[in-house]
Formats: C-alpha cells, sequence, structure tokens
C-alpha cells in the first residue's frame, strides 16, 4: 500500500490543526505556511475530512478550520481512510469477488493478514500521539503572529 500526497498531506494539515487545537480556527493561510501545502490543495481535501466529521468550518474573518472532535478520539486510521479509501494491498481484500480464486487463495490470505496489521497499526495511533511525538522532537507549530 502506497499513501498518495493526498494522504501525506491531508494527514500533515490534522496533525497541524491538533497542535493547535483549542485555540480556534487555523486560516488556510496558516496552514499554507507552516506546511507548505498550496491553499487551493487544503480546500480540496477539506470537503471529505469535513463530510467524515473529522474537521468543521468556521466562516467570517476570523474564521478558519478546526478539528470538530478531540485529537485523542481521531484515528489516524480514520484519518487515511477518507483520504485515501481503506487500507489495503490489494483490491481482493477490500471486495472478496473481485477474484474468482478469493477462497482458494492463499496468497489472498496473505494480503487480509498485511491489511489488519497495517489497520491495527493506523488504529491505535491518534492525532494527540503524533502531537506527542511532534512536541517530544522539540517541534512546536509556527506562530505567525504579528
Amino acid at each position: 500500500m502506497r499513501i498518495s500526497t493526498k494522504g501525506r498531506y491531508g494527514l500533515r494539515i490534522m496533525l497541524e490543526l491538533a497542535l493547535r487545537h483549542g485555540q480556534g480556527p487555523v486560516l488556510v493561510e496558516l496552514l499554507e505556511r507552516s506546511q507548505g501545502i498550496s491553499g487551493k490543495y487544503i480546500h480540496q481535501l477539506m470537503p471529505g475530512l469535513r463530510h467524515a466529521g473529522l474537521v468543521r468550518t468556521v466562516r467570517g474573518p476570523h474564521g478558519g478550520y478546526e478539528l470538530a472532535r478531540s485529537p485523542e478520539e481521531i484515528t489516524i486510521l480514520e484519518i487515511v481512510t477518507v483520504l485515501e479509501g481503506p487500507p489495503v494491498p490489494v483490491e481482493c481484500v477490500a471486495r472478496p469477488a473481485a477474484c474468482g480464486r478469493t477462497g482458494e487463495c492463499v496468497t489472498h490470505d496473505l494480503w487480509c493478514e498485511v491489511a489488519a496489521a497495517i489497520e491495527g497499526v493506523l488504529s491505535q495511533v491518534t492525532l494527540a500521539e503524533l502531537c506527542r511525538r511532534q512536541r517530544q522532537r522539540g517541534q512546536e507549530p509556527l506562530s505567525f503572529s504579528i
């Protein structure tokens, strides 16, 4: 399984929102500067995250994006699944009917084990845990206050 730019950038944006959780909405311009991601691309990622109940939009002059739930409640699996789809290495894991050999194929069983391992890791890590790891490295979110 390979995570695309969409998944990588989306997770970075979600981590940035988690690091700033409780400080009010985060402007797209701040996300652009802190993560080096274009505002246009950020706006493309947000509808899916919003629809999944992971972020909310705040309109107005002090508006922006913020987490819809606390960082402790959002797993990396949720984020990756919204942005990339189920974390499966081959199609027959997600859709067994896609292959007529699924019932007799030992490689199908192996791919199911791989998918379960990936899902297990991603479901155990929350945004709060990633924030902890980020802070442990001494890397706080950049401040762009004037």
